[in-house]
């Protein structure tokens, strides 16, 4: 299972979130809270960022070298690994 993590105020992470929230670099979009957590707590922590909205993140993603997953990369791994399988009917 993950960790829970706390971004303090006085930290260097929520002074990336707060950033990424309100006041982004020129070129780059704000982001939801959401997304900026996972991208400042990924940044600090060498962290995989998990998400679908790639249009809002990606530029960040690359400006950071983040690694980062989507659902269906999560569901594709699961499905090598057997964890899961697919059954249909015709």
């Amino acid at each position: 299972m993950g960790i829970l993590q706390n971004i303090n105020v006085d930290s260097d992470i929520y002074a990336l979130y707060q950033k990424l929230t309100t006041t982004p670099d020129e070129g780059h979009k704000i982001i939801g809270p959401g997304e900026a957590a996972s991208i400042a707590l990924a940044k600090s922590v060498g962290g995989v960022v998990a998400s679908n909205n790639l249009k809002d993140i990606s530029s960040y993603i690359d400006e950071y070298e983040l690694k980062h997953i989507t659902t269906g990369d999560i569901l594709i791994e699961a499905m090598e690994k057997e964890s899961i399988t697919v059954k249909c009917c015709y």
